[in-house]
């Protein structure tokens, strides 16, 4: 059974300093990636939703490679609590 995507977002925030979506994404693919909704867009839709709750924030952002912005997140005290309140220790990385 896989966790909710948003919530394996979050999850994954919980195990790493900071993250762009692009890592992200490369990180889930291997359990999401066949799933229609694994676009940029949607997960660009899941860390912002994250932020607007309160439970992941801005870190950092800059211009990558090819000229895109590239926005870092970090997950904060209230996302840590809902990781360790809500997300089993088995999904944790």
């Amino acid at each position: 059974m896989l966790l909710p995507a948003r919530t394996a977002v979050l999850n994954y925030l919980y195990g790493v300093e900071n993250a762009d979506i692009a890592q992200i994404m490369e990180a889930l693919k291997p359990l999401y990636g066949g799933e229609r909704q694994f676009t940029k867009d949607r997960y660009m839709d899941h860390v912002m939703s994250l932020e607007a709750n309160g439970m992941v924030n801005l870190c950092s952002y800059d211009l990558d490679q090819n000229g895109e912005l590239r926005m870092r997140y970090e997950i904060n005290d209230d996302g840590r609590y809902a990781v360790d309140k809500y997300v089993d220790k088995k999904y944790r990385k």
